[in-house]
């Protein structure tokens, strides 16, 4: 049994990993500060793990939660892109400060490797579908997509400069249970689930076809779970993501349907930092990790509708 230590644990990504390393017989460590993970995440299994309350930007707290650790699967994060276009300074504390963090403390505590959680976001304006993760430059285009390159840069240096193996995860356009659909910055997928479910008027930011490389949550449970012990993994960066691209207006239609609802959209202007698409390829993770998605775009919005309709209330 190894210890595995999630930062972010109490979030919609790191409970769900919390809930699979259970489920495979290790002993978990969670380590979040609750400023959006969220206690009813880890209800289920409180008395399984151990959680250790503390900030990624206080290098002694991160230091005692990685103590004694086997892996340290980093999620602990400022997430959104339109967050950091409104509080730069914040994501960048977070995002590259509390990675660097993470990196020095698991260093100094012997951790055999870091999984890093990072972003398709830092592809940019990269045209050159579908995006292969060693061809072509990456174009950040908002302060969120900065941080999480420069989270990987630091994953790859601790890797070659002090022997820590890293791995760096990009992840497309998470979505799937425990998505809070009410925060400022909820993702796509959990607002619009929700919305339909509810009969409220929704916005879609431009004119809906910006696509995205939709991504189921077990798929990246699974590749966090292989990145952490495929041999040939370290120091490298992956895409995880199903090798597709829906557009908004396609994932809307797909809503309505599985909802039995028409739900009334209106557009409204694009957002700043928006890439226009996004679809990947994965087959460097096939290779070293051996990933393969494990649930399509199609079934994963029917898991989500499922998971959402059998909520009392959408505001868990």
């Amino acid at each position: 049994m190894a210890l595995y230590v999630v930062t972010g644990g109490a979030g919609f990504i790191g409970s769900h990993l919390v809930e699979a390393l259970l489920e495979r017989g290790e002993q978990v460590r969670v380590f979040d500060d609750f400023s959006t993970g969220k206690q009813v995440h880890l209800a289920p299994f409180a008395d399984r793990i151990e959680v250790i309350e503390g900030d990624l930007c206080h290098l002694e707290q991160v230091r005692r939660a990685v103590a004694g650790a086997d892996y340290v699967l980093h999620q602990g994060a400022l997430r959104s892109v339109p967050r950091s276009v409104d509080n730069p300074v914040a994501s960048n504390d977070v995002n590259v400060g509390g990675t660097l963090n993470v990196l020095h403390a698991a260093k100094e505590a012997g951790v055999r490797r870091v999984v890093s959680a990072s972003s398709s976001s830092v592809y940019g304006k990269r045209e050159d579908f579908p995006l292969v993760e060693d061809v072509g430059e990456l174009e950040p285009m908002s302060p969120y997509a900065v941080s999480k390159l420069a989270g990987e840069k630091y994953c790859k240096v601790f890797t070659e400069l002090y022997g820590l193996e890293t791995v760096s995860l990009r992840y497309f356009n998470v979505f799937g249970p425990r998505m809070d659909p009410n925060s400022a910055y909820a993702a796509f997928i959990a607002i619009f689930a929700a919305g339909l479910l509810e009969g409220r008027k929704l916005t879609i930011h431009g004119d809906g076809t910006i696509s995205r490389d939709w991504t189921y949550i077990d798929n990246v449970v699974d590749a966090n779970l292989r990145a952490a012990s495929a041999p040939d993994a370290s120091g490298e960066a992956f895409n995880i993501a199903c090798g597709d691209s829906w557009d908004l207006n396609r994932v809307i239609d797909k809503l309505r349907e599985l909802i039995g609802v028409d739900g009334e959209v209106e557009y409204g202007p694009p957002r700043a930092g928006d890439m226009p698409k996004s679809q990947a390829s994965i087959e460097k993770a096939k290779k070293l990790l051996g990933y393969e998605p494990l649930v399509q775009a199609t079934e994963g919005l029917e898991r989500t509708v499922d998971w959402y309709r059998q909520q009392g209330t959408l505001s868990t």
